[in-house]
């Protein structure tokens, strides 16, 4: 687990008029909350969130955050939640929730496939059904992403959440045994594409003696 500085300032003002002023003046509207205070009202820098955001994406994110004037210090704190425009261009609200580094909390975590499959290399397709799941774990212990190694995966088979051995720090929470990544067959219509392609290219070199014989 990676803390990222991160800084905030108090506001007092709450409603659509006074949020929408706040994003003017290039600041988003966030919350906080604690398990040892309140709820607070913060806005935050949108050029420093978005800066974040660029480089570590959305999920899992966890902050050394400084509210300024506040004399109790830097808060570890969470990304709990993040809404965005339609256009998914512009930061409208943060929401943001203060830890204790035991505390157990649930983040969600990107999926990789790790390798290249025996199943891929005979001409099947990978699909990764779940691109995120949730872990239940102490802050500290949250993986950057669930690397999931594809490389015995055949035709036809799959990894389903409970073959995903994460440590016993951490926990997949499910109620089914899911399917996370597969290996399927290509469809007939990607069949037939390819068998076109090689008898264009078994024309192609049929006819190149004549076309050459024509310029000729």
């Amino acid at each position: 687990m990676e803390l990222i500085e991160l800084n905030a300032k108090p506001r007092e003002k709450t409603g659509k008029g006074a949020a929408r002023k706040l994003r003017k003046k290039n600041a988003i509207p966030a919350i906080i909350y604690g398990t040892k205070a309140d709820s607070a009202m913060l806005s935050i820098d949108t050029i420093e969130f978005d800066s974040i955001i660029r480089k570590n994406g959305s999920m899992g994110l966890f902050f050394n955050l400084k509210i300024e004037g506040d004399s109790t210090g830097e808060k570890i704190v969470m990304l709990k939640d993040l809404q965005m425009d339609t256009f998914g261009l512009n930061y409208l609200h943060v929401d943001l929730h203060e830890i204790g580094m035991d505390t157990m909390v649930t983040v969600s975590v990107s999926v990789e496939a790790v390798g290249k499959s025996k199943g891929v290399k005979e001409g099947g397709l990978l699909q990764i059904i779940r691109r995120e799941l949730d872990v239940v774990c102490k802050p500290a212990d949250t993986p950057d992403t669930i690397q999931i190694d594809i490389t015995d995966l055949e035709v036809g088979d799959a990894i389903h959440v409970e073959d995903i051995d994460l440590g016993e720090n951490i926990e997949i929470p499910h109620e089914v045994n899911f399917t996370v990544i597969t290996i399927v067959a290509p469809t007939v219509d990607e069949k037939e594409a390819g068998e076109e392609e090689e008898d264009l290219e078994e024309d192609l070199v049929k006819t190149a003696p004549a076309a050459k014989t024509a310029e000729a």
